[in-house]
């Protein structure tokens, strides 16, 4: 009988505890969805995109011809397959001339649904942010749009692909629809994570520690800087709200306004794929994760995360990879 007793005990505390969790991380799930979104099925200004500009957008990403000496593509430093996470992770990136440019390189992936491109913010959208590269001395070189459009307009290939992708406009190879193009191919760079699943309501998609890391970094107030559908990338704040960060010489977007009020002002890096995309911070100093994750919550918190928190919060970040990337290699 007491053995009966015993299994009974163990059984029902079993089932009650089972419940308990499921009941907590009902209550994780709702209130992940006040602050972030899983991620959307399009990205803004993807209702205007046709097979032929996506196709087109795709070709020209991948071209090294955009650049002065045939050497460089947008892919140069932005890859894509092979485990990449839509950026070479380097701290800084070599243009066409072997020269290295001053900020790290962002992630490609899921970049639409930013409110704006380039850390400094300069950008409005993926076409704005697409014209740019092309003309830089250090990355790619050209010396402006003219030479850009008489180069592409002497390949038949692209001639034909413009035409095709933009019947109604004349000419249809002009610089304006190159970015255009690329910026549509972009659009279809959605990288969905196990995360999404969670915010879905998928109880079983994070683990008790994934669960913890989020639950802290709800509680250590992250989210308010790093919300939404993105975890970020919609906001530009100031580097070093309590402390200094450690490299002062970028002023941010103070070098493209010249106004002291935006010294150390930065856009608000995007979590998504976060765990993949190092190095970190926008002169890529960021070597270790859960490094950059203690200076985080020391400069821009006031807070001394302890080891644990830091861990947890490490493998909910790692939450936030795309299921395309499977132990940090791609599937494709």
């Amino acid at each position: 009988m007491n053995q009966k007793v015993s299994l009974i005990v163990v059984s029902f505390l079993f089932l009650f505890g089972t419940g308990v969790q499921a009941d907590k991380t009902d209550r994780l799930i709702r209130k992940a969805n006040r602050y972030f979104e899983a991620l959307p099925q399009t990205m803004p200004g993807s209702e205007n995109d046709t097979p032929a500009r996506i196709e087109l957008g795709k070709q020209l990403y991948f071209d090294t011809r955009l650049s002065i000496n045939d050497t460089q593509s947008c892919a140069s430093c932005h890859p894509l397959g092979d485990g990449r996470g839509g950026m070479d992770n380097l701290p800084t990136s070599p243009g066409a001339r072997g020269e290295l440019g001053n900020r790290n390189t962002p992630t490609v992936l899921n970049a639409g649904w930013q409110s704006s491109q380039f850390w400094d913010g300069r950008a409005a959208d993926l076409a704005d942010q697409a014209r740019q590269p092309i003309l830089n001395p250090i990355e790619m070189g050209m010396p402006d749009e003219e030479s850009v459009v008489k180069k592409l307009g002497a390949i038949p290939e692209y001639v034909e692909a413009f035409a095709k992708a933009y019947p109604d406009d004349t000419p249809p190879l002009s610089y304006a629809n190159l970015a255009e193009a690329i910026a549509a191919f972009e659009r279809t760079l959605r990288s969905e994570s196990r995360f999404d699943d969670f915010m879905r309501g998928d109880k079983s998609a994070l683990t008790t520690q994934e669960q913890s890391g989020l639950t802290r970094f709800i509680r250590h107030n992250c989210i308010r800087c790093h919300d939404g559908p993105m975890l970020g990338g919609t906001l530009i704040e100031k580097l070093g709200v309590y402390k200094d960060f450690h490299n002062t010489e970028d002023k941010g977007r103070h070098r493209v306004t010249g106004d002291e009020a935006d010294e150390m002002m930065f856009k608000v890096a995007s979590l998504r794929n976060v765990a993949i995309t190092g190095p970190w911070f926008h002169d890529g100093s960021g070597k270790i994760l859960e490094d950059v994750i203690r200076t985080m919550g020391s400069i821009q918190l006031d807070i001394e995360l302890k080891e644990d928190e830091i861990a947890d919060i490490a493998a909910f970040l790692a939450t936030l990879t795309g299921k395309e990337f499977k132990n940090g290699q791609s599937e494709n």
